[in-house]
């Protein structure tokens, strides 16, 4: 459980940021920021792992912060082009 709001609180902190750095970028409000934070982990997880593999064992990537801020600012680009986020 302490999990899932965890990844809630970095996933909204991770959408703020997406928020803060792209330009142009409405107000999301808590739910679609921490939405978008999620989304962008997971899609900067994958595309850091086409890249480098971490350690076996290994529980922090060292580029995991780094490229789920990436994946949030692109996740925010495709959503606010498509107009689904208003």
């Amino acid at each position: 459980m302490l999990h899932i709001i965890w990844s809630i609180v970095v996933g909204f902190i991770i959408g703020w940021l997406a928020e803060a750095f792209y330009p142009g970028a409405q107000h999301l409000g808590f739910w679609k920021a921490a939405l978008i934070g999620i989304g962008g982990s997971i899609l900067g997880g994958l595309i850091s792992r086409l890249f480098s593999r971490p350690q076996p064992g290994t529980p922090f990537h060292p580029a995991g912060f780094f490229m789920s801020l990436i994946g949030a600012i692109i996740l925010l680009y495709v959503c606010l082009k498509f107009n689904l986020v208003s």
